[in-house]
C-alpha cells in the first residue's frame, strides 16, 4: 500500500459507485477534509491501465476537481454517480453534483441547520443514503429523514437520543440503526408512529462511546460496530440485547468499520492509533487449535499481540457455532504508522484510506 501527499487532513474517502457489471473496477473516489481553514470535497481519478505496483497506480491518481466545504467533512456518501452528500461540523447537510463534462463540483441542495442546539449549531456526525432518501444524525441527538429533491425534511425526531448520535446505517428500507456516545445501538422503524426506537441494544459494563457501524451486505441482522476503546463488536439484532462477540482490537478509537460489499467474510477497520486492519473470518484451519472459544486468548498479528474476548465463535458467516472449524486472520495494512487513519472504503480488490498525515493510501491488490 502506497501513499500520496494531499496537503490536507482527510476525514472521509469513498469510491464512486460503478455502473453495469459488479466486476467493473472503480475509477473515481471522493475525499473530504477536516481541521483546515478551508476544507474541501475533491473528486479523484485513478489510472485504468494495468500497472505493476501500487506506487505506479497512485502516482497516476490525480485530482479532477474540488470545491470548498464550510466546516469539517464529518461524513461523505455518494447518492448516485453524479451526486455526493456531506455532513458538516456546522450542522449542515450538503448535496454536491459532479459535472463530468466541465469537471467541476457545484452545490445543488443544502439544509443549513439540519442539526442544532438551542443557541448554536451542532455537528452533523453521520448520514446514510438509499436512493433519494437521506438519513442524518448529529451531536444534538436529532434524526432527520431528508429527500434530495425536497427542501423541508420528510420527518424529524428532535429528541431521538439524550446523547450524541455518532453514526447511522439502513437495516431495511424503512428501518435504520444508530449508535451513540453511551454504547447503545437503537433500531428505528419509520412505519411506526411516535419518536421511540423499536429496539435498544447496549454494551455491558462501562458505557463506551460507539463511533461507527456497518451492516452485513447479505445478512441484515448482522451488524459490526467500533468504539472509543478500539473494541470491534459483532451483533445479531434478532436475538439478545448485547453483542455476541467482542474483540479488543485497536489501541485507540476505531473510526470506521466496513464489511467487504461482495465478500463479507472480510471486514476492514481503521483507528486513531494509525492502524488499518483486514479481518478475514473465512479461514478454515481444522488442524489448528482455535482461539475462538469462551474466555480470553492471545493471538499474534504479524509480530504484534492483540487480545480477543469472544462470546461466540466467528467464521465466514460471523455467527457459526462451530468454533473448531474457524479462526480470524488479521493483517495490518499500514505498518510503522503513527497518525490517525480516519476513513476507508473498499470495492473488489481496491481499498482507499485517508489519514491525518495529509495522505491518501491506495491498494488494488487486496488478498480476499
Amino acid at each position: 500500500m502506497e501513499g500520496r501527499y494531499v496537503s490536507q487532513k482527510i476525514s472521509r474517502v469513498r469510491w464512486r459507485p460503478t455502473t453495469g457489471s459488479s466486476l467493473q473496477l472503480p475509477e473515481y473516489f471522493a475525499s473530504g477534509s477536516w481541521d483546515a481553514e478551508k476544507n474541501t470535497v475533491c473528486i479523484w481519478d485513478t489510472v485504468t491501465e494495468d500497472t505493476e505496483t501500487d506506487q505506479l497506480f497512485l502516482e497516476n491518481t490525480k485530482p479532477l476537481c474540488d470545491i470548498q466545504h464550510k466546516g469539517d467533512v464529518m461524513e461523505l456518501q455518494f447518492l448516485d454517480q453524479e451526486r455526493i452528500v456531506t455532513a458538516s461540523s456546522t450542522g449542515s447537510v450538503i448535496v454536491f453534483r459532479h459535472h463530468e463534462i466541465d469537471e467541476v463540483l457545484s452545490v445543488v441542495q443544502q439544509w443549513e441547520r439540519a442539526h442544532y442546539h438551542s443557541h448554536d449549531s451542532a455537528p452533523c456526525t453521520g448520514l446514510v443514503c438509499n436512493g433519494p432518501e437521506i438519513i442524518t444524525v448529529g451531536e444534538d441527538g436529532r434524526i432527520n429523514h431528508l429527500q434530495v429533491d425536497q427542501k423541508e425534511p420528510v420527518r424529524t425526531i428532535d429528541d431521538a437520543d439524550s446523547s450524541s448520535l455518532n453514526a447511522v446505517t439502513f437495516l431495511r428500507t424503512t428501518e435504520i440503526l444508530t449508535v451513540n456516545s453511551i454504547g447503545q445501538l437503537k433500531i428505528w422503524d419509520f412505519r411506526q408512529p411516535g419518536n421511540n426506537p423499536r429496539q435498544i441494544y447496549s454494551l455491558t459494563g462501562d458505557r463506551v462511546p460507539l463511533h461507527c457501524v456497518d451492516r452485513h451486505p447479505n445478512q441484515q441482522h448482522i451488524v459490526a460496530t467500533g468504539g472509543q476503546d478500539g473494541t470491534f463488536c459483532i451483533w445479531d439484532v434478532r436475538q439478545g440485547s448485547i453483542p455476541i462477540s467482542l474483540l479488543d482490537a485497536h489501541s485507540a478509537e476505531m473510526w470506521e468499520v466496513h464489511f467487504h460489499p461482495s465478500n463479507p467474510d472480510h471486514v476492514f477497520t481503521c483507528s486513531e492509533d494509525g492502524s488499518l486492519w483486514h479481518w478475514n473470518a473465512s479461514v478454515i484451519a481444522p488442524d489448528l487449535p482455535s482461539f475462538l472459544q469462551q474466555g480470553r486468548r492471545n493471538f499474534s498479528l504479524n509480530g504484534t499481540v492483540a487480545h480477543a474476548d469472544i462470546n461466540q465463535s466467528l467464521s465466514s458467516a460471523w455467527l457459526t457455532m462451530d468454533a473448531a472449524k474457524g479462526r480470524v486472520d488479521i493483517e495490518n495494512l499500514l505498518w510503522a504508522y503513527a497518525l490517525s487513519v480516519n476513513s476507508l472504503d473498499v470495492v473488489g480488490e481496491h481499498l482507499v484510506c485517508g489519514t491525518d498525515a495529509e495522505a491518501i493510501y491506495i491498494t488494488r491488490t487486496l488478498e480476499l
